[in-house]
């Protein structure tokens, strides 16, 4: 019981911060019958949305995006002037805060290509060979992976021996670069990254017509598509009071095979560290069409904080998808700085900082959004004074599964997060 009455008042705090449409699509989910009532209606909402969806408009105005990508370039080499493409910089410099929605967004500032500059003459012919690649996907009606992309567009310019791309990474670069320039997003260009997260819970989910119910996925899980958009993954039946997202495989599994999802009614989902577009846009999804509040599990290091910070702010990288991918109500619940006394551990869970993650733990520090959080700023400074770091697998040195009877639960009910 007491549990539900925290989960309740998680819910209730993630209304009062909620814009009046988001109010409107959660207002109802408190109580369990009328919870269900709601995500029946949302449901239907959602399968309707996904229907509406029309790929093949969608894929007409991406391809007129190209189409008018491309003539700008043939119009310069018609007319006599250098060609050029102007691509948004995706940057720190080109990042600004929006404080009052709380997440990254990104600015106007682009940088030009030049074809006739030494400089960028290969980032242009790459650009443009991913934007043929691109639209061909479009006329054939087909998706690839981004390994896919690069193999599709690598190989040895005539009368040379230089091949168009050195490796995956410049593919995948430029491929983020033209769906900016497009403004477009990945999903729009028929293209899937690898799949990297994992899911189980009270939820049904409908995944390119087929149904999984994700109570039932023994020990490996439902995988997370790169894709989740609405015309591919619909939410049938959504029960869960709130998702439980942990860091790595390891945890995740750990979780899993001692049914916490079932006995707290949660959804419990990875992302494999970093977790990729498609778990952070199905936790997005959760979120804002159903309300679940998303509480974090995560190392208590440098890159256990940027990856909350990613999945509550956004992406540098990517800011320009923040809108729908950050979800600035989520909550960090541990593993915390303060836990290595407060659950009496043992001096071997103790991994020395090293002058990276001090460096990089004061530019988090700095961040806008942990500059102005007292609670973050204590966090952080007691790490740095602790000399050492944490993963949350340290917690098994208590039990094996101290932290899925024990911490977790106690954290809940107490409410005891950042945010």
């Amino acid at each position: 019981m007491a549990k539900k009455k925290t989960i309740k008042k998680v819910r209730r705090k993630v209304d009062a911060k909620a814009t009046p449409a988001e109010k409107a699509s959660t207002k109802k989910i408190p109580g369990k019958k009328v919870a269900k009532q709601a995500s029946l209606q949302a449901n239907k909402t959602g399968r309707s949305r996904a229907k509406a969806v029309n790929v093949a408009d969608r894929d007409a105005r991406t391809r007129e995006s190209i189409e008018s990508f491309a003539a700008r370039v043939a119009a310069d080499a018609l007319g006599g002037t250098e060609p050029s493409l102007d691509i948004p910089t995706r940057s720190l410099s080109n990042t600004n805060w929006n404080k009052s929605r709380k997440i990254l967004e990104m600015g106007d500032s682009t940088t030009e290509r030049l074809l006739f500059n030494l400089g960028h003459a290969k980032k242009f012919m790459q650009t443009m060979l991913s934007a043929q690649g691109v639209n061909e996907l479009l006329d054939a009606g087909k998706t690839l992976s981004l390994r896919g992309m690069y193999y599709k567009g690598l190989h040895t310019i005539q009368g040379t021996k230089e091949k168009t791309f050195s490796d995956q990474t410049e593919s995948d670069s430029v491929l983020e670069d033209l769906e900016v320039a497009l403004g477009s997003l990945r999903e729009e260009l028929h293209i899937f990254a690898k799949k990297a997260g994992t899911m189980v819970g009270a939820i049904t989910l409908i995944d390119s017509g087929d149904e999984i119910d994700c109570r039932r996925m023994g020990s490996g899980g439902y995988a997370i598509p790169s894709i989740v958009e609405p015309d591919v993954i619909q939410f049938k039946k959504v029960d869960a009071d709130f998702v439980l997202h942990v860091e790595k495989n390891t945890v995740w599994s750990r979780f899993n095979e001692d049914r916490f999802w079932e006995k707290h009614n949660c959804i419990l989902t990875e992302g494999g560290g970093q977790p990729p577009r498609g778990v952070r846009r199905l936790l997005h999804r959760l979120n804002k069409e159903h309300g679940l509040p998303i509480i974090c599990l995560l190392d208590c290091d440098p890159w256990g904080h940027y990856i909350y910070s990613v999945i509550k702010q956004g992406s540098i990288s990517l800011a320009f998808e923040s809108s729908r991918l950050a979800i600035p109500e989520a909550r960090f619940l541990g593993i915390r700085a303060k836990d290595y006394d407060a659950c009496d551990l043992t001096d071997d869970v103790q991994i020395d900082l090293n002058d990276r993650d001090i460096t990089r733990a004061k530019q988090i520090m700095d961040y806008p959004w942990f500059r102005e959080k007292p609670a973050w700023q204590k966090e952080i400074k007691k790490m740095l004074s602790n000399g050492f770091k944490m993963e949350v697998e340290s917690l098994i040195t208590k039990d094996i599964s101290y932290v899925t009877e024990t911490y977790v639960p106690e954290r809940l009910k107490a409410e005891d997060w950042l945010s």
